[in-house]
């Protein structure tokens, strides 16, 4: 047996730690009288931007037609 910490979040149970539990592996879950903090919990981000912070804006120009450049200089004729 195994116990492992998690918590509520309004739809699901989530745990704190990794599980090495198997799908349709039965589980026995206790509802404690205590209360996680909210900064515990983290907040989705979608795909589109999670890179976001290693955007250069700088650069944005330069990417403009960068394929067509980089094909043009390799498979040119001169």
């Amino acid at each position: 047996m195994l116990a492992v910490q998690g918590y509520y979040d309004g739809m699901t149970i989530r745990p704190l730690e990794k599980i090495l539990a198997k799908p349709n592996q039965r589980v026995i879950i206790t509802v404690m009288d205590e209360f996680v903090e909210s900064t515990t919990t983290v907040a989705k981000k979608g795909i589109r931007g999670i890179l976001s912070q290693y955007a250069d804006p700088s650069l944005q120009e330069k990417e403009k037609g960068a394929w067509e450049r980089a094909a043009v200089e390799k498979y040119s004729d001169a």
